[in-house]
């Protein structure tokens, strides 16, 4: 099995604060749901307008705080999902059922702690960031 993010592109919609519609919403609930019953899903949220958050920046090991909103809205994020099936042909077929009139999905491979080589991530370091990630699924219940 393998962890994906389907990453939803922000719109000029979607950065104006324009909420979807009812239609639109029970549409995006119908699509969770087949993806909780696949026993895919493993987070799904939108994100507000960059006009509410921030950026920070780091050089020289100094962060620098840039609050929003950002111009470029074809490279924002507007909202995502983060599944976990076999393979990325699976998770583009779950990309390709999103409920979207108009927009674009990226699908992209989340790293796992086995994508590492041991010179990179040694086996004490492995078996923390493994632990910590437990105890994460324990305390969110998942």
């Amino acid at each position: 099995m393998a962890r994906f993010m389907m990453i939803v592109k922000a719109t000029e919609e979607s950065e104006a604060g324009v909420l979807p519609t009812k239609e639109m919403l029970a549409e995006m609930g119908q699509y969770n749901e087949q993806l909780v019953k696949a026993g895919a899903l493993l987070a799904a949220d939108g994100l507000r307008a960059s006009s509410e958050g921030a950026r920070v920046s780091f050089s020289g090991g100094k962060p620098t705080v840039t609050d929003g909103p950002f111009a470029e809205t074809k490279e924002l994020i507007a909202g995502f999902w983060i599944i976990q099936v076999k393979d990325r042909d699976e998770a583009l077929e779950w990309a390709r059922r999103v409920p979207f009139q108009d927009g674009e999905i990226e699908v992209r491979p989340v790293f796992e702690i086995t994508d590492f080589p041991e010179d990179v991530l040694c086996a004490e370091d492995a078996a923390r960031e493994a632990a910590m990630r437990e105890e994460l699924r324990k305390q969110t219940g998942q």
